[in-house]
């Protein structure tokens, strides 16, 4: 996970705002940008008695309903009490006047966030007991019932697709640089194909091995990371998504397909998705239709980095080349419909 040691805000008046409101967060804070997200810039706060992080929304003129970090923190705290590994909640602050923009702290959490999802720097064994306890934490999260933990309002129910659908492809159209042909296909499809009958579970929305913190020795998931997608819907929809490493190559941000699988020791994408499915068979299975979906998704959200690049409001340095892969996945979802 790389590490900056600057801050685009002013620290003395987060330092200010966070000795009223935790005890242990006395005297000044270090602050260190954590590189890598193309979302939500998050930040190391370090005390003598606190390790903290924090995450806040970008600067500048945003999307609607993007960068949601007032859900990230609600959904975290809401599945504190269940067996879905997330970072303590410790405050969420709505007043832009603070450091710009509204943010939220947690506690810190040891372990390790890999950036390549084939694990170059992990043991074969070890990879595959990752992969598989990746799709047991997925089971984990789709298994719990989201009205007990007060999560009824946190979503709509019913015609998910449909919305879901009118929603990005609303996105990509407030950021695309010009038409794409692929995406008009795409959407027309899955307008046509969507399922009607699903089950409602907490999606996480961008569930992959790059949004899993681990403990270094034993290769556990012990958090799981950016909810900012977080939402009620079909779970199949999570699934789809968190398993696009075997669709796409590895330079197309969190692709595989072109690397020796057996001999990493990573699954294949079959048997992790038998593994999910047996640990919440509820879910149902995953069809093409779930696989064309997600990619879509992929697609318009690369396109909005790229939309924000170009607006000079992204949160990353490689917004601009990453945004580029939007019409290399439109064409992703293109050739799962025609497999």
């Amino acid at each position: 996970m790389p590490v900056h040691s600057e801050s685009s805000f002013d620290a003395a008046s987060l330092a200010a705002y966070l000795s009223s409101h935790l005890p242990e967060a006395q005297g000044t804070p270090r602050l260190a940008r954590i590189g890598g997200g193309q979302s939500n810039p998050s930040y190391f706060v370090t005390y003598p008695e606190a390790r903290l992080v924090l995450r806040k929304k970008p600067a500048g003129v945003l999307l609607p309903s993007a960068h949601a970090i007032d859900r990230e923190y609600r959904v975290q705290s809401a599945l504190a009490r269940t067996a879905v590994p997330v970072p303590r909640m410790r405050l969420y602050c709505n007043d832009a006047q603070v450091i710009g923009t509204e943010f939220y702290v947690m506690d810190y959490v040891p372990g390790r966030v890999f950036g390549q999802c084939w694990l170059p720097e992990v043991a074969k064994a070890t990879r595959r007991a990752m992969y598989l306890g990746m799709a047991a934490t997925l089971a984990s999260l789709h298994n719990v019932d989201y009205r007990a933990v007060g999560l009824a309002d946190f979503g709509k129910t019913g015609d998910y697709y449909g919305r879901q659908i009118g929603r990005w492809s609303k996105q990509w159209e407030l950021s695309k640089a010009a038409p794409n042909a692929d995406i008009d296909r795409v959407v027309a499809w899955l307008s046509a194909n969507a399922p009607k009958d699903v089950r409602t579970t907490i999606n996480h929305g961008d569930f992959r091995i790059g949004n899993l913190m681990f403990d270094e020795a034993s290769g556990k998931v012990v958090a799981v990371l950016d909810w900012e997608l977080a939402t009620l819907g079909d779970p199949l929809a999570d699934v789809a998504y968190s398993a696009l490493g075997w669709r796409l190559a590895s330079d197309e941000y969190m692709g595989m397909r072109d690397r020796d699988l057996a001999a990493l020791g990573i699954p294949s994408e079959a048997e992790y998705v038998a593994h999910y499915e047996r640990l919440a068979p509820e879910s149902g299975k995953v069809q093409r239709f779930h696989f064309v979906f997600a990619l879509f998704r992929i697609a318009a959200i690369f396109e909005g980095i790229a939309g924000r690049a170009r607006g000079g409001t992204q949160a990353s340095e490689n917004a601009a080349e990453v945004g580029k892969l939007s019409g290399r996945l439109a064409r992703r979802a293109v050739e799962a419909i025609e497999r």
